[in-house]
C-alpha cells in the first residue's frame, strides 16, 4: 500500500492536493498507487522547453477501496501545469481505464486540469482520444467512472469532454466545467464576447452551480472530501451500464436545451428559464439553500448520461 499525506476530510477540496484530496476521500490505508514516483517515469518532452519536470507527470493512479468496494482511482494535480495531459499523463490514466474494464471494476477521477499541454499538443490530444475510448468501453462493460470537480484548475479542454463521458459527475461550487476556458474564448472571440475577468461571469457559465442546474453535473457538494465521499459511495451503488438508451435519453435533453436556452445571453437567463425564485441571489445562497431552490427546477435526463 502507497502512504498518502493525512488530510482532514472537512478541509478544503479546492485546497488540497491531489495526494491529499485521495487521503480523505480513499479507505485509511486502502491505496496502492501505480507507477507513483519512485518510477520516474516523466514527460519526454517537457525538458525540450527547459520546463521543468515531476516524477509521476501530474497524476495519481491506482487502486483502492471506498467504503469497502474495491475501486480504480486517478488524481490530476492542478499545481502541476495546470493538471494538463501530456504523453505520459494521459497513458496512465488511459492504462488505467482499461485495467478497469478488463477487471470490471468501477473507476473514480479526480478532475483538475486545464486541457492539453501545448508542448506535447499532438500526444495530448491523442491520449484524449484514447481516454474517451476506454471510458467508453469501461461503461459497456459495466462499470460506473465517477468523475470528481472541485479543484483550482477545473476541468477545461481535452478533460471537460471527458468529464461528459463519464457516468454520474460530483461537482463543488468550486468546480468549473467547459471545453474552452475563459482566456481561450476571449483570445478567439474578443472581450465583447466573453470577459474572462468578470469571475461572476465565469462562475454562472461554466461554474459548479450552474452546471448542476442544467444538468451537466449530477450532485452538488460542499467544497469538502466529506461532502465528495458521501456523494461517491452513493453514485457507486448506482451502477448503470452505457447502452443506446441511455445514449438516446442524454441526445434528448442536449437538443431540448439548446431548444429551451439557446438565446440565453447569460446563466440567469437560463435560470430564470428554469423558474429559480431568485437567479439574482442564486450564486451567493448556501449549498442547503441552494440545493432546496434547485430540487424541481434543475434540467435533468431521468438520470441518464
Amino acid at each position: 500500500m502507497t502512504a498518502l499525506p493525512h488530510h482532514n476530510a472537512s478541509t478544503s477540496w479546492f485546497e488540497a492536493t491531489a495526494r491529499q484530496r485521495l487521503a480523505a476521500l480513499l479507505d485509511h490505508k486502502s491505496f496502492a498507487e501505480f507507477l507513483g514516483p519512485e518510477q520516474r517515469e516523466t514527460s519526454p518532452h517537457l525538458g525540450l522547453f527547459d520546463l521543468p519536470r515531476q516524477f509521476d507527470d501530474g497524476i495519481v493512479v491506482g487502486r483502492a477501496r471506498l467504503d469497502n468496494r474495491p475501486i480504480f482511482v486517478a488524481a490530476q494535480e492542478g499545481r502541476f501545469m495546470g493538471g494538463a495531459f501530456g504523453e505520459v499523463h494521459g497513458a496512465k490514466l488511459t492504462g488505467l481505464l482499461r485495467a478497469a474494464g478488463i477487471h470490471r471494476q468501477d473507476v473514480v477521477l479526480l478532475f483538475d486540469t486545464g486541457g492539453v499541454r501545448l508542448q506535447e499538443a499532438n500526444a495530448g490530444e491523442l491520449a484524449i482520444s484514447e481516454i474517451i475510448r476506454a471510458i467508453v468501453e469501461a461503461r459497456i462493460a459495466g462499470c460506473s467512472v465517477i468523475g470528481l470537480i472541485g479543484g483550482r484548475a477545473g476541468c477545461y479542454g481535452g478533460g471537460g469532454i471527458i468529464a461528459g463521458c463519464c457516468s454520474h459527475l460530483i461537482v463543488s461550487e468550486q468546480g468549473r466545467i467547459s471545453v474552452s476556458g475563459p482566456e481561450v474564448i476571449e483570445t478567439n472571440r474578443g472581450v465583447e464576447e466573453f470577459d474572462s475577468r468578470d469571475r461572476a461571469f465565469v462562475w454562472r457559465t461554466m461554474g459548479g452551480k450552474h452546471r448542476y442546474l442544467i444538468g451537466g453535473a449530477d450532485d452538488f457538494v460542499n467544497d469538502n472530501a466529506d461532502g465528495f465521499r458521501a456523494a461517491t459511495i452513493a453514485a457507486l451503488a448506482k451502477r448503470q451500464p452505457l447502452t443506446t438508451s441511455v445514449l438516446e435519453a442524454e441526445q434528448k435533453r442536449l437538443a431540448n436545451r439548446l431548444d429551451r436556452f439557446g438565446q440565453a445571453q447569460d446563466g440567469i437567463d437560463v435560470w430564470t428559464a428554469l423558474g429559480i425564485t431568485d437567479p439574482v441571489g442564486l450564486p451567493g445562497s448556501a449549498t442547503e439553500a441552494f440545493l432546496e431552490q434547485a430540487l424541481d427546477k434543475r434540467e435533468n435526463a431521468n438520470g441518464a448520461r
